[in-house]
């Protein structure tokens, strides 16, 4: 039952991947995203016009983005394997992977505020879609950070069949890099580092589901690796 959980937590990456795919590109029509400098017009116009896609898009993404916990814990009890206990690695893992659900829920009931009623002020409905699409792309720090401490412990890894390959660490520092300008959305409206821009958005945008297919993986193997020590342990005990 325990190792079925620890899979079921894994594949918990899967049904966030598919169900954020689903809200952001296809539902909601949240991308690509309204320009920074859009006024009160164009903003009414694109919540008048998705209106119902949007109220769809947010409830589903309420309803599948805490499965990420499962995701975040399963994650934090492999690195506690490495550090032995649960550690500093492990926690900053933990407590920046909470954040996740939280910055994509919270974000979105912000946009849900908009279309709840239609009649609303148009200078709201400006504000909203500001807020929702700073917050959103702004948080994107904390997810490096999150990477950063994956990234660190599969290097710091020292036993003879370590949890994660090395070049697994390298990847999540590398990606780390790739998530991090998000956090300049909040000084520019427009260019590769406005909330629309390359670096800012479609770069981090295109890397998450490669992170997230790696660390699927990743996870899968390290579970495997652990269920098997821990039956060669009580073997060996018997």
């Amino acid at each position: 039952m325990k190792y079925r959980l620890y899979r079921f937590s894994v594949w918990c990456g899967v049904i966030v991947l598919i169900a954020s795919t689903v809200a952001f590109f296809f539902l909601g029509k949240l991308f690509p995203p309204p320009d920074p400098s859009w006024g009160t017009t164009e903003i009414t116009a694109f919540f008048t016009e998705n209106r119902t896609r949007i109220i769809w898009s947010v409830i589903m993404m309420a309803f599948f983005a805490p499965f990420f916990y499962f995701f975040a814990v399963i994650t934090t009890l492999q690195i506690k394997r490495i550090e032995g206990e649960l550690g500093l690695l492990s926690l900053v893992q933990l407590t920046t992977g909470v954040i996740a659900p939280t910055g994509w829920v919270y974000p979105m009931s912000a946009l849900a505020t908009g279309t709840f009623r239609p009649e609303r002020n148009p200078e709201l409905l400006l504000l909203i879609s500001d807020q929702f699409f700073l917050t959103l792309v702004g948080v994107a720090f904390i997810f490096s950070l999150n990477l950063v401490s994956i990234g660190i412990a599969a290097l710091a890894d020292r036993r003879e069949k370590p949890v994660f390959p090395r070049w697994f660490g390298y990847a999540n520092l590398f990606m780390a890099l790739l998530f991090a300008p998000g956090i300049f959305v909040y000084a520019f409206h427009d260019g590769p580092l406005a909330w629309n821009g390359l670096f800012a958005l479609w770069i981090p945008a295109c890397t998450f589901p490669v992170w997230k297919i790696m660390m699927i993986v990743g996870l899968l193997r390290a579970v495997k690796s652990e269920e098997a020590e821990e039956a060669a342990a009580l073997q060996a005990a018997a």
